[in-house]
């Protein structure tokens, strides 16, 4: 099964973000933030994560950025936020973001994004 990690620090958003995708079939582990994000990465090894950019401590490009390095194998990253500027996009384009979904999204935008990364198209 297709383990999902989901880094969110507004427990709501994080919480609606993992019922998505348990519904689409997904396992799903969760952190609220970008250090308890890393940790669980390291722990578990998802095959995807999902992550805000905008968090305290470690933001969300961050820890990409860092997974990145730790990572043996290309783990996807898809990254939620409420900024939809196309300066932004480009810089998390670069920080390694594989898909950048603007805040608010369906629950189909979501998971029709994780089975285009994990399927791979």
């Amino acid at each position: 099964m297709t383990t999902v990690l989901v880094v969110e620090d507004t427990a709501s958003e994080r919480e609606l973000i993992c019922e998505y995708l348990r519904q689409g079939g997904y396992n799903v582990v969760s952190a609220c933030d970008g250090k308890e994000g890393l940790e669980k990465f390291e722990k578990v090894h998802p095959n995807l994560v999902i992550t805000d950019l905008v968090m305290p401590g470690m933001s969300g490009l961050e820890l990409c950025r860092a997974i990145k390095k730790v990572s043996t194998t290309k783990i996807p990253v898809i990254a939620c936020t409420s900024k939809n500027q196309e300066l932004d996009r480009l810089w998390g384009m670069k920080q390694g973001v594989d898909i950048y979904l603007t805040k608010p999204f369906t629950k189909e935008e979501i998971v029709q994004a994780v089975r285009s990364l994990i399927l791979g198209g």
